[in-house]
């Protein structure tokens, strides 16, 4: 029992330790460039660690970083924008290129004045997605900076918000189940106009006056393995001491953990594509019947 205990705890503080290097500084200089609207971002801060991502009538803008990668935790402190901010998005997500690219998504949907952000999350495995669920968050995510990590080795996908898990994708590809593992991605963040969709399904149209929106991003850090071309697809999944994404502690999720996991979903999940059956005509994707957790 004692054993058991101590393995728990090691565990535990394995884990916990892991998703403190949010606080370790990154430099937007040296690792990301703007991929479109410069003119509406700048990069501040004595390291070059912090961005204002700038939406207005005119142009909005985007971040993305130099490397691709393929294992690892990606982790971003944002600051949403505040005040009456329906119809913009701000995304932050990785992704390849091509028809047949995978992508791993956080995108917050703007709202009225007063009214909870939504926070959609995604998934695409060889160019097909459709796997959205989506939550409000517990906190106002306007005010201050918080943390969205996205994790993933060769068994599991997981997001995080502030070190809590929301949500697990993983790997059935035995089964002929889509799992991201054969392509590098790239670090993307963007604040944009998508006011055709994003609010009350386009009902809720940017009011400009309220412009210029700013979303603020800070600490990007990569903690991941970097593509390399396809010697990557083994390099970055190969068990060692390296890479420690693969240590079996990052397989599941401790009980801990879990019990996290549940109280997100039982509390703020308002959409899942798994229970979405008119949608898909009851033709659910297969691992809506496999366990996750």
């Amino acid at each position: 029992m004692a054993r058991a205990f101590q393995a728990l705890v090691a565990v535990v503080f394995i884990s916990a330790v892991s998703f403190q290097s949010c606080f370790v500084n990154a430099n937007f200089y040296t690792d990301t460039y703007f991929n479109w609207g410069a003119e509406h971002s700048y990069i501040f801060g004595a390291n070059g660690e912090d961005v204002n991502l700038v939406l207005d009538n005119v142009a909005g803008s985007g971040v993305q970083s130099y490397n691709s990668y393929l294992f690892g935790s990606i982790e971003m402190l944002i600051k949403l924008v505040p005040g009456n901010s329906a119809g913009t998005v701000t995304a932050y997500y990785l992704s390849s290129t091509g028809d047949y690219h995978d992508e791993i998504d956080f995108e917050f949907l703007g709202n009225s004045s007063g009214e909870p952000y939504t926070m959609h999350t995604n998934i695409f495995t060889q160019g097909k997605g459709n796997r959205e669920q989506q939550f409000k968050l517990w906190f106002d995510p306007t005010t201050d900076f918080h943390n969205y990590t996205i994790h993933w080795n060769p068994d599991v996908v997981v997001w995080y918000v502030d070190s809590i898990p929301i949500r697990v994708y993983r790997n059935y590809k035995s089964e002929g189940i889509g799992f991201p593992d054969q392509q590098g991605m790239q670090v993307y963040s963007s604040l944009w106009n998508a006011d055709n969709w994003a609010t009350q399904g386009g009902l809720v149209k940017i009011d400009w006056s309220c412009a210029p929106f700013t979303a603020g991003l800070r600490k990007f850090n990569a903690r991941a393995c970097k593509w390399n071309g396809p010697v990557s697809i083994y390099q970055c999944a190969y068990p060692d001491y390296d890479n420690w994404w693969t240590s079996p502690v990052y397989k599941q999720l401790s009980w801990d953990q879990q019990g996290k996991l549940k109280w997100v979903r039982d509390n703020y999940m308002i959409y899942d594509y798994c229970t979405d059956h008119e949608r898909f005509n009851w033709q659910m994707a297969p691992e809506c019947s496999k366990p996750q957790y």
